[in-house]
């Protein structure tokens, strides 16, 4: 605001805590306020009013008495602080009509008063305040302008400004008027000669917070930024500007942290529009947002950028309509179509420009995530979406909650852009013969060009090992990061990396062992595929060398390369499936009996792909919050393929079970079936698996698992994804 006032408004107040330079970080009421009009043209004086403010707690710090002189004798009896504003606003509008001026503005010594104490206690009770006191004129800047060489005071006070300029020092001994008194003597003397100072421009408080968007080139200043920890995890970006109200966030400067399930952490980071509002923000340490108390740390531009920045065209575009409420919808079905999102939501809760107001997150080759962003004009729409939350959407309930243009972005970041390292497998839906070697496995040997990482944090993911890595990072071979997953899909702590080289995995063991990563060190050995093989079957990795895994089973099968099962490659190219697991032990050899030519391994003859059931070795990252964690393998064959395959190959008189025949022509020994009871209620395939390791499954019982797997499934919770 542009301060061409008539008047100035002199103002001061007082806490029921900490005061001067402390006011409002201790979160006290105001229990005092002082102001007096000074006329700008005729270098009038008008009144000075003091009015006691009763704080709803009727409580004084000891420090206040001492500072203020003050009981509470002297404020039991005033009016709390809505009416005293409100007959601020009234007495000093009619005392600036009848001085025949129509504008002023406060002017304050230091902007606590407004943005430390004012605002922060009317948000917490929920007032309105006057637009007047979301402008104000701060006299130790502009007598700066005047005094430039004032800069050298190492305290700029009322008193050394006095000083400074020659004037004695107020005697006056009553809190606030002392005040008034010295800014209204500064104010006459920097109007007068030699000065003739102007009072041009008046610094602003935001009425409200703006969202938007962040690019990734954007430069951001470090001395900005701070991350607030502790927040509820339902508090939207407006919840946190309300926190910081009275200090001016810059546009789309609140970005919401999410872990590696894509979920918030109660953490957040917020950019102010200078480094003296993100000062003022720091001394709202362990302030209260409702009954919790939210901490705030220093942080840095480059922390931001990494949670807020985006270089999406279509992000942009969807959050380039402004004013919108966005509501984040996580767990639809993978199949869910725009007008069912639409049909779902209902005509009480309209999406902006309908279709164009939904955005679908999906992973880099276009497959859906089950997260959706969705904008809504106004906060009754966006209410009425949100009383869906874990309703039905075809069979499965959809979650809804408040999301943030920072939140849309680092979303669609981590699933849609290209990380440092890629470590994203390719489509699990593709032509077999394509995946007889996956490309993202690492090749068996005993060259010890890998590292091993045991001890990491459980919230680690690839870009917090790649930061502990530092300038190794370059000697990292593509898609050679390895993420070690246990039994339930949880990061177990281990981790496995492909170097360039065996000296590079040298170097990293050396340099990096024991070094810190989140108030954790992490041990890194050098290794080679095939000690990373055995110890994901259990074996044992440390600086005293390789110990192989425990054999419990006496039918442990050795790790030998897998059966081929012959096919025809016209089949073969139209099967797309997804990947199951691995299986638990490998079958053996078997004899080929039909042409070479056209066999086909289900698994690459290599003995590291020998692996525990119990370890879930994976490549894929991110970890989305509702989908599977893991994209294993191709497993044997279903039995109706294999008949298929062998029938069209070799054809015979049709035997009483077309299906037995076929797999006795591929199998030496038909299998046995084998039922069992007493299964716990959440056994999958995999803990079957792993309870049977040591023996042989033929392909027509594996696949007769995967199919009772999916009806269990399909009773308790359905997906659109096999995972086992």
């Amino acid at each position: 605001m542009a301060s061409h006032s008539d008047t100035l408004v002199v103002f001061f107040g007082a806490t029921a805590g900490a005061n001067g330079g402390k006011l409002g970080s201790d979160e006290r009421e105001i229990i005092l306020l002082v102001w007096q009009i000074v006329d700008l043209h005729e270098k009038k004086v008008g009144k000075l009013h003091k009015c006691f403010v009763k704080p709803d707690t009727l409580e004084l710090t000891d420090q206040c008495k001492e500072e203020t002189g003050l009981t509470l004798e002297d404020i039991v009896d005033a009016e709390p602080l809505d009416k005293v504003l409100e007959q601020i606003q009234q007495s000093v509008s009619s005392e600036v009509k009848r001085l025949g001026r129509s504008s002023y503005t406060l002017l304050v010594n230091g902007p606590h008063v407004i943005r430390q104490a004012l605002h922060p206690e009317a948000s917490k009770k929920n007032l309105v305040l006057p637009e007047c006191f979301f402008s104000f004129v701060d006299l130790r800047k502009e007598f700066l302008k005047c005094c430039p060489n004032a800069s050298s005071v190492p305290k700029l006070t009322l008193s050394s400004m006095l000083d400074y300029v020659g004037l004695p020092a107020e005697s006056e001994q009553m809190i606030g008027v002392r005040e008034a008194n010295s800014m209204v003597q500064l104010t006459l003397c920097i109007l007068d000669e030699p000065y003739n100072h102007k009072f041009y421009c008046a610094e602003t408080v935001n009425s409200k917070f703006d969202s938007g968007t962040c690019s990734k080139t954007e430069p951001v200043d470090s001395e900005t930024v701070i991350r607030a920890r502790g927040l509820p995890w339902q508090s939207s970006d407006q919840d946190i500007a309300r926190f910081f109200k009275g200090l001016n966030i810059a546009k789309g400067g609140v970005a919401l942290c999410l872990n590696a399930q894509g979920r918030r952490n109660g953490e957040a980071l917020v950019r102010f529009i200078n480094a003296e509002h993100r000062d003022l923000a720091l001394e709202r340490h362990k302030h209260h947002m409702g009954s919790r108390y939210i901490e705030v740390y220093k942080a840095t531009g480059e922390e931001f950028l990494k949670i807020a920045g985006g270089t999406s065209n279509e992000v942009a575009q969807f959050l380039s309509k402004e004013n919108q409420v966005i509501i984040r919808m996580r767990g639809l079905p993978f199949t869910a179509t725009t007008q069912e999102v639409l049909s779902f939501l209902g005509p009480e809760s309209p999406v902006t420009d309908g279709a164009e107001g939904l955005l679908f997150v999906k992973y880099p080759d276009g497959r859906p995530t089950g997260d959706a962003f969705v904008l809504f004009s106004c906060e009754e729409y966006a209410q009425n979406a949100l009383k869906k939350h874990k309703q039905i959407l075809g069979k499965r309930y959809i979650e809804l909650f408040r999301s943030t243009a920072a939140e849309v972005q680092q979303v669609l970041n981590r699933y849609m852009s290209t990380p440092l390292i890629s470590t994203l497998p390719p489509s699990p839906i593709v032509p077999l013969p394509v995946l007889s070697t996956p490309p993202f496995l690492p090749t068996a040997s005993s060259t010890r060009d890998c590292v091993r990482l045991r001890g990491l944090p459980y919230t680690a993911g690839i870009e917090d090992i790649l930061e502990f890595m530092g300038e190794h990072t370059v000697d990292i071979k593509t898609h050679g990061v390895h993420m070690v997953l246990n039994q339930q899909s949880r990061p177990s702590g281990d981790a496995f990396i492909q170097m360039k080289s065996p000296d590079k995995a040298f170097l990293v063991a050396q340099k990096c062992h024991k070094k810190t990563m989140k108030d954790r060190y992490v041990e890194v050995f050098q290794c080679s595929t095939e000690e990373m093989s055995i110890v994901l079957m259990g074996g044992t990795l440390n600086r005293s060398g390789l110990s192989p895994p425990p054999c419990k089973l006496p039918c442990l099968s050795p790790p030998t390369a897998y059966a081929a099962f012959p096919t025809s490659p016209a089949i073969l190219s139209e099967a797309a499936l997804y990947q199951p697991p691995l299986l638990a032990a490998p079958r053996g050899p078997q004899t080929a009996v039909h042409s070479p030519a056209h066999a086909l391994a289900y698994y690459p003859p290599q003995p590291h792909l020998y692996m525990n059931m119990n370890m879930n070795y994976t490549a894929y990252y991110p970890s989305p919050p509702v989908s599977p964690s893991t994209v294993g393998y191709f497993a044997a064959p279903p039995g109706a393929m294999a008949a298929a395959v062998a029938a069209q190959a070799h054809p015979v008189a049709a035997p009483a079970h077309p299906a037995a025949a076929a797999a006795s022509s591929i199998l030496p020994q038909p299998g046995a079936l084998v039922r069992m009871q007493g299964l716990p209620y959440n056994t999958g395939v995999k803990d079957i698996l792993s309870f049977f390791q040591g023996y042989q499954y033929g392909p027509d019982e594996y696949s007769s698992l995967v199919q009772m797997n999916e009806q269990a499934r399909s009773l308790i919770q359905p997906k659109e994804w096999l995972c086992l």
